[in-house]
């Protein structure tokens, strides 16, 4: 049974009725008082119309950044990628640089070859001295590649690690195709 006070106007009892609202949460755990929260504030419609709404969650995967989390992000909103990551595609591209200049040695090896007028010997010692410089540079980037493999296999996890080049092996088999 409630206490009530004759004394006080109907007005001020109106007040009263309304002030055990605080109260309301005692003795619930604080997980129940958000989510009660949450759900009075989804009744009143304040979470509708919210920018980005219907749309998929931007999530970053930097699980295993670690203290390096915001130096990461910072790279990928600014188009960058860390500096393994970096050097790996440049390692790539030099790969692909390199086998796409002996498909051209290649190509011109083979339109001397199936010309029906023979090459002149001009002709031929220009082709010669051409592959020949093309192996000394091959070799030369085959070095620098082992190179850039080594210091990346020094900074990263074993799983992006690159196994290194056979230099003269793949020096060799050039000059014998």
């Amino acid at each position: 049974m409630d206490f009530k006070d004759w004394r006080k106007s109907p007005d001020e009892t109106t007040d009263e009725q309304e002030a055990p609202k605080i109260g309301r949460y005692r003795g619930k755990r604080y997980f129940d008082y958000i989510d009660e929260q949450f759900q009075e504030a989804q009744a009143r419609g304040e979470f509708d119309n919210l920018p980005g709404s219907g749309k998929p969650l931007n999530l970053d995967d930097t699980l295993f950044a670690g203290d390096k989390a915001m130096a990461y992000s910072l790279l990928k909103q600014n188009g960058f990628a860390p500096p393994e990551i970096e050097l790996a595609k440049e390692i790539r591209s030099d790969i692909e640089r390199a086998q796409a200049k002996l498909a051209t040695l290649r190509h011109q090896r083979n339109i001397l070859c199936t010309r029906r007028i023979l090459p002149s010997d001009s002709e031929k010692r220009a082709f010669n001295h051409s592959v020949e410089k093309a192996a000394t540079g091959y070799d030369h980037l085959l070095r620098e590649l082992n190179r850039k493999i080594l210091k990346l296999n020094l900074t990263t996890p074993s799983t992006m690690h690159l196994t290194m080049l056979e230099v003269e092996k793949l020096v060799q088999q050039f000059r014998e195709s």
